[in-house]
């Protein structure tokens, strides 16, 4: 909540390494069903490619390792924590949906008092939750 009379402020973005702009666009597209948001091409060789869950305030930057200390980061920019969480409003399809679209579950679902919850992979090996509400026992 922003103070009184102060600015308002939040997290817009967070950087994701990856090795290739195409194939995580494809990914993030395909098995979390994101929105390529923007697509723009930058000096030498760069883009700046956004993505992320439609009607969202918040997005990732896919940003290509571009030194060896990046690219030794990608798949465990948090040092094998999860890292980012996707919170959804219907858990059972995301996952049925994750599932088939050949995501890498590390548990089984499971009921927590504050919701559903399971991990996952992304293409590249950072760690994920998939957040739901509580499901009806």
């Amino acid at each position: 909540m922003a103070a009184p009379g102060g600015p308002r402020r939040q997290l817009a973005l967070v950087a994701l390494l990856v090795r290739d702009y195409d194939e995580a666009i494809a990914w993030f597209r395909t098995a979390l069903r994101f929105e390529l948001l923007e697509d723009s091409p930058r000096e030498g060789g760069k883009r700046w490619v956004r993505v992320g869950p439609p009607g969202s305030d918040f997005s990732l930057l896919l940003a290509r390792a571009a030194t060896p200390a990046q690219e030794r980061a990608v798949g465990v920019q948090c040092g094998g924590r999860v890292f980012l969480f996707l919170r959804t409003s219907d858990f059972r399809a995301d996952y049925e949906h994750m599932k088939q679209a050949g995501v890498r579950f590390t548990e089984a679902p499971r009921r927590e008092p504050y919701g559903m919850v399971v991990v996952f992979e992304d293409l590249y090996g950072n760690r994920w939750d998939l957040l739901g509400p509580p499901e009806a026992a």
